[in-house]
């Protein structure tokens, strides 16, 4: 491309696009993403040829409605593209009581089996019939195809996702013109907007088409519009169901599987747009733009999706007529302003960036040349796939994210509840996403509703109850029709777990009346359940029966595998903290004060934590073998992480028992999975070994991640992407960082030698600070505290240096040191407070 043609080039596409909207990025022979004003290096990915499968797709989102974007064709053609699309809504099934009315009749003899006769073959078998229906699956929208027509050859290809702007962007170069496709989801207006440009007039020739899986139909209703219709199954088995011969059932029947559109028009410039029956041709066109939008007939999780088709065509229609009304430059703006104003939030640096290379080779040189940039690459592409994925108003975040291609997905591509879908939100509040977690309430809320006729039907007792597989229709019972493995389909502590989310966006925000209108009602159900639920254990103790400690076995007393106990670490360990936080939400509310009593009473008669023969903290209520030492489950260690009753700082002993079961697990081949290396990562930083972490880190890299920084997981034929660890990896390096868990405010708590310089802005802790902070050779330099209440804290400072001024301004504020590196002051709300440290003084 001539010098000439390039700034002839420049000049139309500022004249386009509108010339304070964009600020491009142009080198000889490519065209690059578009950039926020005053940014020259946004975080970014970006490689040299198309994706080749679905999983090397970039991602984009709205919460609501996502398309991974190929950056060319299925044929793996650059001159092609593919955007693979998803509308949150858009499940199998509909609603139905999958509650097993029988169960109830076998719990006696479940605790009598386990308790008394130390039977746990037997109980396992029990359990089984307690069991009702699998939960149904996530679905594929469809695809969006565009087919060009290209002669000679293609150089300097480019395809990238700029995380700052949430726009997907490829460019090549075909006879000195040069092609650009972007494309980016709007919030505000809900619509996929591609647009794709053409540096010399009348280039652009393209035939552009709908198609997918789900019974689809496609036709045209003008000259410019395609609309994609279709309906949902009736039903997906789901994972570990006996499928037989039907995995997939559909139904003619309203209701029974939803219908659903996608609408699409086509506006082109310098060119013409005609359509067939099934598809649109662009001719000789400067540029075009295609919108889509698309609607279910999702009404609810307590309604029939009976929507008729003509209804969910127009919803479709009119959403797609309301974007039409606004220029590109109008919806790129609005769409940019609403992402950034949650992304911008948060930066991080770790040393020098290598954005000069391609990410995938980045990834594959990590091994011979660690890469700490790449990891604030990752963590900022983690909470890029939580704002796309879970916005106000959406679906939650599922196994993965927004994006699905299957009918018969992994896993449902559902919410799983013994891990999945809590990581995806670990994140939310110490990386500044705080509105993010939303879906996440909305969805408990649901489940509280299924999940008390859980607790009557299965259990006969009060309270509301919610066990492993969660999706649309908020099914809250023990999946598996009598097949499931008792240690996923019979686990029961979901509710407990979920609602620690609840408390914790009241640590972190403050917000009192969250706490009483919203959080309290969901936590007293759910400990109302738990309460109920407790019974002797013989010895004097409350405890759980049956007890699974999720998705791994123990070595029975005849030395053969089982699953069913009681008091399972893991159930005492959310007990107890539900427990714990109702109490503290009694008082801070001053509301069931008798509630809250009962609840006091019970916590000292809890199973207690115990350390086993081998130093471990134990898994089990008795010091069972492990059957599968190297379970990528580690279920046990949660009061460790995200739980806060072991700290190296509070509770030495057990801290030291929770490392050697985290050795144990990992020297026995566990977290071989991304969510699971994640986990580990975040327990190696709040065990305050910050090289431990780095080396979680850097083989979760190596052996978790695909090319396009997502988590894998492995499979039958494959990696699997689960969105889970992704996010889990970000929310740990945030631990790393900073923490809030315990008493005080923890800077740089973990930080791994292999980190000497970097700074991280942004980051929340609970009780409602921003906290920026900065170093240089592993010693902290600076450190900026913004509280959003007026309150006294607890600062530690880094290990081996102490906090010697605050600052708001030129004002000192007084503190006092307290102990172990830790100074108590007042901070006000609104002040900005910096932090001077001695020790370091080499940097300082």
């Amino acid at each position: 491309m001539s010098s000439t043609s390039r700034r002839s080039f420049l000049g139309w596409l500022s004249a386009t696009l509108g010339s304070s909207t964009f600020l491009s990025r142009l080198s000889v022979g490519q065209v690059a993403a578009f950039m926020p004003e005053g940014s020259s290096n946004p975080p970014m990915l970006w490689y040299t040829r198309p994706a080749k499968e679905w999983a090397e797709a970039l991602p984009i989102g709205n919460g609501s409605l996502g398309a991974m974007v190929f950056g060319g064709g299925s044929d793996g053609s650059p001159t092609n593209e593919l955007l693979q699309l998803n509308d949150d809504t858009l499940w199998s099934g509909f609603p139905k009581n999958g509650n097993n009315r029988d169960a109830s009749r076998y719990l006696a003899d479940v605790r009598r089996a386990v308790l008394e006769e130390k039977n746990y073959h037997l109980a396992d078998t029990l359990c089984r019939k307690m069991q009702g229906e699998f939960a149904e699956a996530y679905q594929p929208l469809g695809n969006l195809r565009l087919a060009f027509t290209h002669t000679g050859p293609i150089s300097n290809y480019r395809r990238e996702l700029d995380l700052d702007a949430a726009c997907a962007c490829t460019s090549y170069e075909i006879d000195s013109t040069t092609f650009l496709r972007e494309a980016f989801v709007s919030n505000p207006d809900q619509v996929v907007v591609v647009r794709v440009t053409s540096s010399q007039p009348h280039r652009l020739n393209c035939v552009i088409s709908l198609d997918g899986d789900l019974q689809i139909a496609t036709k045209s209703t003008s000259s410019d519009q395609l609309i994609l219709t279709g309906k949902a199954a009736s039903h997906v088995a789901g994972a570990g169901h006996p499928q037989g011969e039907k995995p997939v059932e559909t139904s003619d029947r309203p209701g029974e599987g939803m219908y659903f559109a996608a609408a699409m028009r086509v506006a082109a410039e310098g060119g013409i747009v005609a359509a067939s029956e099934n598809e649109l041709t662009v001719k000789d066109a400067t540029s075009f733009i295609v919108l889509l939008t698309s609607a279910t007939g999702y009404r609810g999780f307590h309604s029939m999706p009976d929507t008729a088709l003509e209804q969910v065509v127009a919803e479709a229609q009119k959403k797609l007529a309301e974007a039409q009304q606004k220029t590109f430059t109008a919806l790129r703006d609005r769409q940019r302003i609403d992402h950034q104003r949650l992304f911008r939030r948060v930066s991080l640096e770790l040393g020098s960036n290598h954005h000069d290379q391609p990410t995938d080779q980045r990834l594959t040189s990590f091994s011979a040349s660690p890469d700490p940039s790449l990891l604030a690459l990752y963590f900022q592409y983690g909470r890029y796939l939580l704002i796309c994925s879970s916005r106000p108003g959406s679906q939650p975040a599922n196994l993965q994210g927004l994006w699905n291609y299957q009918v018969t997905p992994p896993w449902g591509s559902n919410w799983t509840s013994n891990i999945n879908i809590e990581m995806n939100y670990w994140l939310a509040e110490t990386c500044n996403l705080s509105e993010c977690a939303l879906p996440l309430f909305d969805l408990i809320d649901g489940l509280s509703q299924t999940g008390a006729l859980t607790a009557r039907e299965t259990y006969a007792l009060p309270g509301w109850a919610v066990h492993h597989n969660l999706d649309i229709w908020r099914t809250s019972n023990p999946v598996g029709e009598g097949v499931g493995q008792p240690t996923w389909a019979n686990w029961g502590m979901a509710g407990p777990w979920l609602c620690s989310h609840l408390y914790e966006h009241f640590l972190f925000t403050g917000d009192s009346a969250f706490l009483k209108t919203r959080a309290w009602p969901l936590m007293k159900g759910c400990a109302e359940f738990c309460l109920a639920w407790l019974i002797d254990d013989g010895n004097g103790y409350l405890t759980t029966c049956p007890s699974e400690s999720t998705e791994n076995d123990f070595l029975a007393p005849d030395g053969t595998p089982a699953m069913t106990s009681a008091g399972c670490t893991m159930d005492m360990a959310l007990i107890r903290e539900l427990f714990s936080n109702c109490i503290a939400t009694a008082k801070a509310l001053d509301l069931d004060t008798n509630f809250a009593e009962r609840l006091q009473k019970s916590i000292p008669q809890l199973v207690r934590y115990q350390i086993g023969k081998y130093g471990q903290l134990q898994e089990w209520s008795i010091d069972f073998e492990e059957h599968t030492p190297g379970q990528r489950h580690m279920s046990h260690l949660y009061p460790l992480y995200p739980g806060s009753q072991i700290t190296p700082h509070e509770t030495p002993e057990l801290a030291k028992a929770a490392r050697v079961s985290l050795e144990r697990r990992l020297a026995n081949g566990g977290a071989y999975t991304g969510w699971s290396r994640a986990w580990a990562i975040a327990f190696w930083a709040r065990l305050l070994d910050g090289d431990k972490a780095w080396e979680s880190l850097s083989m979760l890299i190596q052996h978790s991640t695909n090319s396009s920084l997502l988590d894998t997981h492995p499979g039958g034929t494959g990696a699997i992407f689960q969105i889970d660890g992704n996010l889990g990896a970000t929310a740990a390096i945030a631990e790393m960082l900073l923490q809030s868990h315990g008493h005080s405010i923890d800077l740089l708590p973990a930080l791994p030698t292999a980190w000497p310089d970097g700074k991280v802005a942004g980051l929340r802790s609970r009780g409602g600070l921003s906290v920026d902070l900065e170093w240089i050779a592993g010693w902290a330099t600076s450190c900026m505290l913004r509280p959003d209440k007026t309150g006294s804290y607890l600062l530690r400072s880094p290990n081996g240096q102490t906090i010697a001024v605050i600052k708001n301004g030129a004002e000192t504020i007084p503190f006092k040191l307290q102990r172990d590196r830790i100074v108590s002051t007042t901070l006000h709300a609104g002040g900005s407070y910096s932090l001077h440290f001695s020790g370091g003084d080499e940097v300082a």
